[in-house]
């Protein structure tokens, strides 16, 4: 009987001399080295990658541009009207240094001196009222104290579409309407844009109302032509209040700007003589400048005086039958700024 030990021992005499090596057993195999590139790792071509051309951003650029163009344009045609490129004098007016910020009626404004001009012509003759005649009423207008006066308005295609029953609703009791305008460098004449609308559109609601056109006429000539084309405007339409050829210099390089007293004293009797016979009421418009230094006041005493004096007080020396006493101006129906005057007829 054979022990285990023994059995053991002829298990170990059968086993091979040498063994074979685990590490010979167990020998990995190489791998392939890893692709390098894109190609490599995906064999099907990639497809090129677009390039946003130069040209195709500047075109998307200019398209921007131009919207954004067109709707500053948009937003800008109620402040200029109707009318794209104009010579639209008023456009470029210079209304000067005289501009009020106008009072509460409550306020008490600081007391004035009365100015006098620097050098004035012959005087016509002097101012009736002094600086304390005026208050404002309850819809803030000036008026003439304890006498008749009216509360009234000037306008053009520069306030827009007007809602005049609003207008009339406010206390505003008159309308000066703009008929045209003489292009301040070509000369050219044109009809306000809103010429119709204000004219009807005031008279029908009940104020009376005047005319005045925006004159640039350096001739007797030109003012001829002024004054039938403000007659051609005007049609059948019948006036309440005077009807003004507003000569104004809008700016230093306006063809105006070199005037003299004698010719635009002759243009002025001119145009009210002319008007005189043709059955309106003619009146001349002027600011303390044009008064000393463009206008021989005592021959024109004939027709009523409109002056441009943006104050609260009356400080004018001599007589005047409207007063422009602002160009900001605020009431109900109109949009923006409006010039707002007193009337004072004899």
């Amino acid at each position: 009987m054979k022990t285990l030990f023994e059995d053991h021992t002829e298990e170990q005499e059968h086993l091979p001399s040498e063994m074979p090596s685990l590490e010979a057993d167990c020998e990995m195999p190489e791998l392939p080295e890893a692709p390098e590139t894109a190609e490599e790792l995906y064999p099907v071509p990639m497809p090129p990658k677009r390039r946003v051309r130069p040209e195709l951003i500047l075109g998307l650029i200019a398209v921007l541009a131009a919207a954004v163009l067109i709707a500053t344009v948009i937003a800008c045609t109620p402040h200029f009207g109707r009318y794209s490129v104009s010579e639209d004098p008023e456009d470029i007016l210079d209304r000067g240094e005289d501009e009020i910020v106008l009072p509460m009626p409550d306020q008490e404004p600081e007391n004035q001196p009365p100015e006098e001009p620097e050098n004035p012509t012959i005087p016509p003759d002097r101012n009736p009222y002094d600086q304390y005649d005026f208050q404002f009423d309850r819809h803030n207008y000036l008026r003439l104290q304890n006498l008749p006066s009216m509360a009234g308005v000037d306008v053009s295609a520069h306030q827009g579409a007007i809602d005049w029953k609003l207008v009339a609703g406010s206390g505003i009791e008159f309308a000066m309407v703009r008929l045209g305008y003489r292009g301040y460098g070509s000369g050219k004449l044109q009809v306000d844009d809103y010429v119709e609308e204000n004219l009807r559109g005031a008279k029908k609601a009940g104020l009376k109302v005047g005319a005045y056109f925006f004159s640039q006429a350096l001739t007797i000539q030109e003012c001829e032509d002024e004054i039938n084309f403000m007659l051609n405007i005007l049609g059948d339409f019948q006036l309440d209040m005077p009807i003004v050829l507003d000569w104004e210099i809008p700016a230093e390089d306006a063809r105006t700007a070199n005037m003299d007293a004698r010719t635009l004293t002759d243009i002025q009797l001119f145009f009210v003589e002319t008007m005189r016979i043709k059955g309106y009421e003619p009146m001349v418009y002027f600011n303390w400048h044009q008064s000393e230094n463009l206008y021989y006041l005592s021959e024109l005493e004939q027709a009523p005086f409109w002056l441009a004096l943006y104050r609260y007080r009356m400080t004018y020396p001599w007589k005047v039958e409207m007063w422009q006493y602002t160009s900001t101006g605020r009431v109900p129906g109109i949009q923006g700024n409006v010039d707002l005057n007193v009337y004072m007829p004899d």
